[in-house]
Formats: C-alpha cells, sequence, structure tokens
C-alpha cells in the first residue's frame, strides 16, 4: 500500500510552503485514487453481511448499458480514462441509497432502484455519484481530515500504519459518505452537465428528492434518516436543481406520484422503459 502515496511527496511539500488551510486541497493523486478505491473494493467484497453485492448479470448489464455507460460517455466526465468506473448493486431493500468510492466504483442499493420509477432518475443519481467521484472528494476529505503533516509522514515512511488506518476509515464511511453541503451542490451541478449530454433529462437528479418530499419523507424519522445525514438539505437542493434547468432553458419538470409534467403535457422520462430492462429483471 505505501507505494500509492510516493506520488504525492514533491506536492505536499510545495503545499506546505505555500498554503495555510486544506480547503479545496487534495494530496493524493488520481492513480492515489484508483489504488485507494480497489483497498476499499475489496473490503466491501470481502463484507457480504454488510454488504451484500447482487449477483444478478442481467440487471447489472442492463443499468450498465442503458444508463451508466450512456453517463460516462459525456464529454464532461474528465478522468474516464483514468478511473476504472464500475457499478454494483447491492441486494437490500431497506436501504434507499447510493455512494462512489475513488476511482470509479459506483454502488447503488435495491432498495432506491425499487423506490425511483424512471430511468432518467436513476441516471440522475448516477450522474450525481459518479461527479463525486471525478471531483475526488473522498481523497479531498481526507486531506483535510488527516491534514498535510500526518500525510507527508506517510510519504516519508515515518508512520506507514496510517495507511490501513486510512482504508479502513474509507470503508467505514469517513471519507466517502459524510459529504459535505458543498460537495453535495457540486456533485448535483455535474450530474446536471452531464445528463445535457444523454438522452436524459438533465435534472433527473431532483427526481429522487420530490418523490421523498411527495411521500412525506424528507423528515428526521423517516426511512431515509441515514441518507439525509450523508447527503443534506433535500429542500434546497431541489430548488437548486430547477434553477439549473430553467437557467439553462429546460422547463421545469416536477414530480407528481403518478408522472413527470410541464406545461400540461406528460413525459414518459423512460419511465416503461425502466419497468422493462430495470425493475422487472429485479
Amino acid at each position: 500500500m505505501k507505494r500509492i502515496f510516493y506520488t504525492l511527496t514533491f506536492c505536499s511539500v510545495f503545499i506546505l510552503c505555500t498554503c495555510d488551510v486544506l480547503d479545496d486541497i487534495n494530496l493524493f493523486s488520481l492513480q492515489d485514487d484508483v489504488a485507494l478505491g480497489e483497498q476499499v473494493a475489496l473490503e466491501i467484497a470481502n463484507d457480504p453481511y454488510n454488504y451484500p453485492i447482487l449477483n444478478n448479470p442481467t440487471l447489472k448489464s442492463n443499468i450498465n448499458s442503458r444508463i451508466f455507460q450512456q453517463v460516462l460517455a459525456s464529454s464532461k466526465v474528465e478522468h474516464k480514462d483514468v478511473f476504472q468506473y464500475h457499478i454494483e448493486i447491492i441486494n437490500d431493500d431497506n436501504t434507499m441509497n447510493a455512494f462512489a468510492i475513488p476511482g470509479g466504483r459506483v454502488y447503488v442499493y435495491t432498495g432506491l432502484i425499487k423506490y425511483l420509477d424512471s430511468e432518467d432518475a436513476l441516471a440522475g443519481v448516477i450522474g450525481h455519484e459518479i461527479a463525486h467521484i471525478e471531483n475526488r472528494h473522498s481523497t479531498e476529505r481526507l486531506t483535510q481530515y488527516y491534514g498535510v503533516s500526518l500525510l507527508l509522514s506517510i510519504v516519508l515512511g515515518d508512520n506507514p500504519d496510517e495507511i490501513t488506518e486510512i482504508v479502513a476509515n474509507l470503508f467505514v464511511g469517513l471519507a466517502f459518505l459524510a459529504n459535505s453541503r458543498s460537495d453535495e451542490d457540486e456533485a448535483d451541478s455535474d450530474s446536471f452537465e452531464y445528463l445535457r449530454d444523454t438522452r436524459f433529462y438533465p435534472g433527473g437528479v431532483k427526481f429522487f428528492f420530490e418523490e421523498l418530499q411527495f411521500d412525506g419523507y424528507v423528515e428526521s424519522s423517516s426511512p431515509v434518516a441515514t441518507f439525509f445525514s450523508t447527503h443534506p438539505d433535500p429542500y434546497d437542493r431541489i430548488t437548486n436543481v430547477s434553477n439549473f434547468c430553467t437557467n439553462n432553458g429546460y422547463s421545469n419538470i416536477t414530480y407528481d406520484n403518478t408522472t413527470y409534467t410541464y406545461n400540461g403535457t406528460t413525459l414518459t422520462l423512460y419511465k416503461s422503459e425502466y419497468q422493462t430492462y430495470i425493475i422487472s429483471k429485479l
């Protein structure tokens, strides 16, 4: 594991000399993100009790080809030639969540898949998670959490045991689940931009929150309280994404429990396809 930190030495020294704060600083290289992600993915694979990976090749292939790869094809996804993008499905119907780990892996729970009702909605969520990876939010937060001095000591070989701790903290959720408000806003904005290059409605990331709001789940005691603890401010995020749409010339579509509508016109947003290629395969 220590090899993944060798590339940090010169940028660490430079930052120590030129910066007093860690906001928006990332001491990890793109290759470090990939290496850390591989270790965390291995931990997840070896913990089927907490992360039961669904063995359903048809469903996974359909989500991958119909949604995941189409979002990745956006010209605005900049690191797809470096990061090892990959999607996995976690077999847990009681959890409506998704998360990303450094280097390209996205995990989506069956509870979230079953709750959504259109390819556009799932595309919005997947675009959001890809944006966390592209913006390297996990390793940025690791830099903030551990600090330059500690990371530099790891680079210099003075504290190699901390590498194991870093991977462990990523695994239990310190870095990749506790997203800040600014991280979430950035990921929502980038999801919008990715989807503009696809067949999907660019504001799809807000459909999940609007559906939860319609169903009365946007409360601290709701079944998705854990989701909101790591993905903050759903009301503001609905407003922000709606503004992205209107400010960029798109009609603002809102969820009404049966259809997505705007200007009195019903849009399918690939709802029937979602039933055919996704829900029916669960």
